[in-house]
C-alpha cells in the first residue's frame, strides 16, 4: 500500500510539474508574441521617377505581416506618373512630397516623421520579400542589444531575374573601411535611437550616404548582428545610381573621409594590401557567401 501512494504521488507530481512547465512555456510564448506586436517599425521609401518600379516597392511593404507597421514615401517632384501611384493608396501611408537636396535629405525628411521603434529604407526600385519585417522584429526582440539587424537578398536586374546572392558580413569600422564589408542596405534595419543618436544621413554624401550611417553608428557603439534570412531584393538597372557606375570619383573622395575618420589617419599605401589582406581574410573565415551561391545553382 505504501508503495501505491507512493507511485501515486510521484505521478501527481509529475503531472504538476509538466503542467507547471507548459504554463511557463506559453507565458513565454505569449510575452513574445504580445512584444512583437508591440514592436513599430518604420520603413522610408525615396521616390524619385522609378514609376515602372514603385508599386512593386509599395506593395512589398505594405503586405508585410506585422501589426504596427508605419511606411513613409518621400518624393520630391516626379514628373513619370509616381507621385499619381503613390496618391492611389490613400491613407495606407505617409506622403511627404517636398524638394530636398538629395537622397539622404529627402531620407531624413522621411525619418522625421518616423514614430517607430525600428527603422528601415527601401529604395523605390527595390522590394522587401514576403515576411521579411516579421524576421527583423523576432530577431530584435531575442537580440536585444542588437542596435542593427542585417539579413540576407538577392540582387535582380530590370526584369526582376535573379543575379546573383547577398550575405551580410559582420560590421565593424576597421572592416569597412577596409572594404571587407558586404554592406546590403536594403536587408539592414536599425534602432530608432540609434539614429537619432548620430544625426542622421549626412546630406552631403551623394554615393554613400547609407555606409557613413552604418559606420557613425558602429563608432558610436552600436553593434551589429547578422542573420541568415532573405528579407529583400536589390535590384540592377541602367537608372539605378549603383548599376550605372555613376559617382566614382565622389565615391573615392567619401571613402578616403570615412577612413579618417574611422582610423584618425590618413590612407597609405600600405593600407592597399592590407584591403586585399582583409577581403582575403573575409572569403577565408565567412564563406557564407560562396556556399549560397553554390546553392543558388543546383
Amino acid at each position: 500500500m505504501l508503495g501505491h501512494h507512493v507511485f501515486t504521488l510521484w505521478g501527481k507530481c509529475q503531472v504538476e510539474h509538466n503542467a507547471i512547465h507548459c504554463s511557463t512555456l506559453l507565458l513565454l510564448k505569449t510575452s513574445f508574441k504580445e512584444r512583437k506586436n508591440k514592436l513599430k517599425i518604420s520603413i522610408i521609401t525615396i521616390s524619385f521617377n522609378q514609376a515602372d518600379y514603385l508599386k512593386k516597392c509599395i506593395d512589398s511593404v505594405l503586405s508585410q505581416n506585422i501589426k504596427d507597421l508605419e511606411y513613409i514615401v518621400v518624393d520630391p517632384g516626379s514628373t513619370d506618373g509616381s507621385r499619381e501611384i503613390i496618391e492611389a493608396y490613400g491613407d495606407k501611408l505617409i506622403k511627404v512630397f517636398e524638394k530636398d537636396a538629395g537622397a539622404a535629405d529627402g531620407l531624413n525628411k522621411g525619418f522625421s516623421r518616423a514614430t517607430g521603434e525600428i527603422f528601415g529604407f527601401i529604395n523605390s526600385d527595390d522590394e522587401l520579400l514576403p515576411g521579411a519585417l516579421e524576421k527583423v522584429a523576432d530577431a530584435f526582440l531575442k537580440n536585444s542589444q542588437a542596435g542593427a539587424i542585417s539579413g540576407c537578398g538577392y540582387f535582380v536586374d530590370a526584369s526582376g531575374a535573379f543575379l546573383k546572392s547577398i550575405t551580410p558580413s559582420q560590421f565593424t569600422p576597421w572592416r569597412y573601411v577596409h572594404g571587407a564589408v558586404s554592406v546590403f542596405q536594403q536587408g539592414t534595419f536599425f534602432r530608432s535611437d540609434w539614429f537619432r543618436k548620430v544625426g542622421g544621413f549626412n546630406t552631403d554624401n551623394r554615393t554613400c550616404w547609407d555606409g557613413e550611417l552604418f559606420l557613425g553608428m558602429a563608432l558610436a557603439g552600436a553593434h551589429f548582428k547578422t542573420i541568415g534570412e532573405e528579407l529583400a531584393i536589390f535590384r540592377l538597372h541602367e537608372a539605378s545610381i549603383t548599376g550605372s557606375g555613376r559617382l566614382n570619383e565622389l565615391y573615392a573622395m567619401d571613402a578616403d573621409r570615412l577612413f579618417r575618420s574611422a582610423l584618425k589617419r590618413p590612407r597609405s599605401e600600405r593600407d592597399r594590401y592590407i584591403d586585399i589582406l582583409a577581403k582575403l581574410r573575409k572569403w577565408l573565415f565567412e564563406p557564407s557567401w560562396l556556399i549560397r551561391r553554390i546553392a543558388r545553382l543546383r
